[in-house]
C-alpha cells in the first residue's frame, strides 16, 4: 500500500507548465501545449490520466512556442511558429491551439499560412494514454499494470487498460485524420493567406462507455456543460468594484477560481461542493472544502450547503481500520480512481481529526446566513452523529480533548491541517509522538458545541442547547489550562502522547482566536506573538516561528506562509478587537496577491518582506487552490465587519477599510433569499435590498458572544 503520509504535498510540476481545470478534470501541459510522457503532465478524468502524450509536429518538427495563456480556468490558448516544409523555423506558418477540458479533452488546432504561396504540410499528432491512477502518477508508480492495449480503427484510436476488474480507456479522433497506433496524421496543403483547422477529441471510457455529454467536433463550446456552469456562476456571484484596482482584481480572481474548483455529484447535479485545489487535489477534502466554503460565504453560501450535503452522504457508519472510517466521522479525502482504494483503504479516507467538528460549526454558521430551514434541518442528524464521534471516538482517552493516532501503517501520521510527516514538533525541533491533541482541533470542537447549542436554541430544544453549551464551557476552561504556556505567552501547538505540551510557537493558535476559545486575558499576548517579527513576515503569518528549532522558510509546514491560515488568524485578531493588527495582516496578503498576478497560491515561502522585495513562491504550491482563493473573500469580510445573523434578525456592518482601498461596492450578494448591495468607504457603510425583518446595525458584533464570528 501507498505510504499515504508521503503524499500530502503536491507533486513537482515543470517550470512554465499550464494547468486547465473543470470540475474534477484537469490537464497539465508544457508551455507549447504539448504533453510529454514520464512526468506529471497529462489530461486527467475521474482521477485517471487519459492522455499521457500529446505532441504536435508540423513537417517533422516541434513548434516554437510564442505564448500560452488561460482566458478561463477550463480553457488554454497556445500560439507557436511551425517549421515550414523546407525546414526553416522563420516560416510563415503559425499554429493556434485552443484547449478545453471537461468530460474529456477538445483541442481546436488552426494553422495559418501568412505567405503568398501554398504551403504543403505533414501534420503529426503523437498520442498515448498510460491510464495511470492519479495516486500512482504522484508517487511515480505508473507502470505497475503494464502497457495498455491499443487498437487503431478507421476513425479512432482506442487505448484501454484493466484495473481492479474495471476497464478504463480513451478514444482519440479528428476529422480527416489517418489513424495509427502512434496517433493521428494529416497530409494537407494550406492555400496562400489561408488556414487549415481541425478538432481533436479525447473521450474517456469506463467499461467501454463514454460520459453523458462528451465533447464533439460540432457542438459549440459555449454549449458544453462546463461553459454553461461557469456562465451561470458569473451571473450568480457578486459584482465587485473597488477603487484599489489590485484589491478588485484579487477579489474577482478569487470568485473565478472558486467557480472553477466546484465539483458536482452526478446523482445531484445541482449540488456543488468545493474541491481542494488544482492540479493534484481536485477532489472533495473534508477540512479543506469546509474551510474554503466557510470563507467564501460572501460569494455564495450554496457552496457551503453543497459541501455539507455531499459530506453528509459520506459520513462514516462503521469501524474500518484500513480506511480509518468510524461512525459519525467525516472523510478526509474522496477519490474516483480505480486504484484509489490501494492508497486510501477505500475510495474515501477518513484519517482527519478536524473535518468532523468543522462540519458542525460550518452548519451553524450557514444557519446564520438565512439558508433554507429545510437544508439545515436535514443536516442536523448528521451534526449530532458528528458530535457523537467527537465524544466516543475522537476523545480517545476520555480527557475531553480530541486526539489522533492512525490505526494502520499507511494512513496519515499527522491528521490536522499541518499533515506532513514533520509538521508537529517541539520548540527544539523534536517531533511529537502520537496520540496528539492539536490546539486548533480543540478550538473547532468548541465551535461545534457552540454551533449545535445555538441551532438547538433556534429550534426550541432546550435540552440539547444546555448540554452543548455546558460542553463548550468545560472544553474552553480545560483548554486554557492545559494548552497555555504562561512562561512563553502563547498556546502550545498540541499535547503529545504523554500529555506534555508541544511548545513550539505556531500559527495554529490564530485559529483558536478565530473561534473564541481563548480567554480574554490571554488574547493580547497571543496577538503580540502572532504579530512579532518571528511570526509576521510582512506578507503573512508564518506557520512556525523563525526562532523555533524546526524553522525553515522553504518547508511545507514549518515556516512557510499559507494564505488561508493567515486569513483565519486575521479573523481571530479582529474578533478580539485587534483592529490595527488584523488590518495590517490583511493588507500584507493583498499586497502579496498582486505579485502572484492576483491569485494567491496554496502557500509561499516564509522569508521576511525586508529581505525580498517580492514574496518568494513555493515550488509545488497548488494554484488555483480553494482555501487560498477564499482567503481574500474572508479578509474583505472582516475589514467590512460584515456579520449577518438571521437567528437574531440582525446584520452588523461596521467597516474599517484601509484608506488605500477607496470605495468598495458589492452588488448581487446573496443573503437569505435576497440579493443585497454592500457599499463602504473607510469607516462608513450601507446595505440596500436588506431582507425583510433584518435590522442593520452599524456597530461591530461584540467580540466574545460565544458563537462563531465571520
Amino acid at each position: 500500500m501507498t505510504a499515504w503520509n508521503e503524499d500530502t504535498e503536491a507533486g513537482a510540476s515543470e517550470l512554465g507548465a499550464v494547468t486547465v481545470v473543470e470540475g474534477s478534470s484537469f490537464c497539465i501541459s508544457s508551455h507549447s501545449g504539448d504533453i510529454h510522457g514520464g512526468g506529471s503532465q497529462g489530461a486527467y478524468y475521474q482521477d485517471t490520466r487519459i492522455v499521457s502524450r500529446w505532441i504536435l509536429r508540423v513537417n517533422g518538427a516541434l513548434r516554437e512556442p510564442l505564448v500560452a495563456r488561460n482566458p478561463t480556468a477550463f480553457q488554454a490558448e497556445y500560439v507557436g511558429r511551425a517549421c515550414s516544409s523546407d525546414g526553416r523555423f522563420d516560416s510563415p506558418l503559425v499554429v493556434q491551439h485552443q484547449r478545453h477540458v471537461g468530460a474529456g479533452l477538445r483541442d481546436d488546432i488552426t494553422i495559418r499560412n501568412y505567405s503568398g504561396q501554398d504551403a504543403p504540410c505533414e501534420i503529426e499528432l503523437l498520442l498515448d494514454a498510460d491510464l495511470a491512477d492519479l495516486f500512482d502518477v504522484k508517487g511515480g508508480r505508473t507502470n505497475k499494470a503494464g502497457p495498455p492495449s491499443k487498437k487503431a480503427h478507421k476513425k479512432e484510436l482506442h487505448i484501454e487498460s484493466l484495473h481492479s476488474s474495471q476497464r478504463r480507456g480513451v478514444a482519440f479522433r479528428a476529422s480527416g485524420a489517418k489513424v495509427s497506433d502512434e496517433g493521428l496524421r494529416f497530409q494537407v496543403t494550406i492555400p496562400a493567406r489561408s488556414q487549415w483547422t481541425t478538432s481533436v477529441i479525447a473521450i474517456p471510457l469506463t467499461n467501454g462507455e463514454g460520459p453523458q455529454e462528451p465533447f464533439t467536433e460540432t457542438t459549440p463550446l459555449h454549449h458544453t456543460p462546463g461553459v454553461r456552469r461557469h456562465a451561470a456562476w458569473e451571473e450568480h456571484v457578486p459584482r465587485i468594484s473597488v477603487t484599489d484596482s489590485n484589491v478588485e482584481e484579487v477579489l474577482e480572481k478569487s470568485q473565478r477560481d472558486l467557480g472553477s474548483l466546484r465539483i458536482f455529484d452526478p446523482a445531484h447535479p445541482g449540488r456543488a461542493a468545493v474541491a481542494a485545489g488544482a492540479p493534484w487535489f481536485m477532489a472533495l477534502f473534508g477540512r479543506d472544502s469546509l474551510l474554503a466554503s466557510y470563507m467564501s460565504l460572501m460569494v455564495d453560501p450554496n457552496l457551503a450547503a453543497g459541501t455539507l450535503q455531499t459530506l453528509a452522504t459520506l459520513q462514516g457508519s462503521k469501524v474500518d481500520a484500513d480506511s480509518e472510517e468510524e461512525p459519525g466521522r467525516m472523510p478526509h479525502e474522496v477519490r474516483l480512481g480505480v486504484t484509489a482504494g490501494l492508497a486510501l483503504g477505500g475510495t474515501a479516507y477518513y484519517g482527519t481529526a478536524d473535518a468532523t467538528p468543522l462540519f458542525v460549526s460550518t452548519l451553524g454558521e450557514l444557519s446564520r446566513w438565512g439558508l433554507g430551514a429545510d437544508i439545515i434541518d436535514s443536516l442536523l442528524p448528521h451534526a449530532d452523529r458528528a458530535i457523537e464521534w467527537m465524544e466516543q471516538y475522537g476523545d480517545r482517552d476520555g480527557d475531553g480533548f480530541i486526539e489522533y493516532q492512525r490505526p494502520n501503517a499507511h494512513g496519515l501520521v499527522n491528521q490536522g491541517w499541518k499533515d506532513s510527516w514533520d509538521g508537529i514538533n517541539f520548540a527544539d525541533g523534536r517531533m511529537a509522538e502520537t496520540p496528539i491533541a492539536l490546539c486548533e482541533v480543540q478550538a473547532y470542537a468548541y465551535a461545534a458545541y457552540v454551533a449545535r447549542s445555538l441551532l438547538a436554541r433556534a429550534a426550541g430544544d432546550t435540552a440539547v442547547e444546555r448540554r452543548c453549551a455546558d460542553r463548550a464551557e468545560k472544553l474552553k476552561t480545560a483548554f486554557n489550562e492545559a494548552f497555555w504556556l504562561p512562561d512563553r505567552g502563547y498556546f502550545a501547538l498540541a499535547l503529545d502522547k504523554d500529555k506534555k505540551p508541544v511548545d513550539s510557537c505556531t500559527s495554529n493558535m490564530g485559529h483558536c482566536l478565530w473561534v473564541g476559545i481563548v480567554d480574554e486575558d490571554k488574547a493580547p499576548l497571543v496577538a503580540e506573538r502572532l504579530m512579532s517579527p518571528e511570526m509576521f513576515t510582512g506578507w503573512g503569518i508564518r506557520t512556525l516561528g523563525s526562532d523555533m528549532g524546526a524553522y525553515n522558510p522553504v518547508s511545507y509546514h514549518n515556516g512557510s506562509v499559507w494564505p488561508h491560515d493567515t486569513a483565519l488568524a486575521a479573523t481571530g485578531l479582529m474578533r478580539y478587537g485587534f483592529v490595527k493588527e488584523a488590518s495590517r495582516v490583511a493588507s500584507g496578503l493583498f499586497d502579496a496577491a498582486e505579485y502572484f498576478g492576483g491569485q494567491l497560491p496554496e502557500l509561499f515561502c516564509g522569508f521576511d518582506r525586508s529581505d525580498f522585495a517580492e514574496p518568494v513562491p513555493y515550488p509545488t504550491a497548488c494554484s488555483p487552490q480553494a482555501w487560498a482563493a477564499a482567503a481574500p473573500i474572508q479578509l474583505a469580510r472582516i475589514l467590512l465587519r460584515f456579520d449577518p445573523d438571521f437567528t437574531r434578525n440582525v446584520l452588523h456592518l461596521a467597516p474599517i477599510l484601509p484608506d488605500s482601498f477607496g470605495e468598495f461596492r458589492a452588488d448581487n450578494v446573496l443573503l437569505g433569499r435576497s440579493r443585497i448591495t454592500i457599499q463602504a468607504s473607510g469607516s462608513s457603510g450601507n446595505v440596500t435590498g436588506l431582507p425583510a425583518g433584518l435590522e442593520l446595525r452599524s456597530d461591530p458584533r461584540p467580540p466574545l458572544t460565544g458563537d462563531l464570528f465571520g
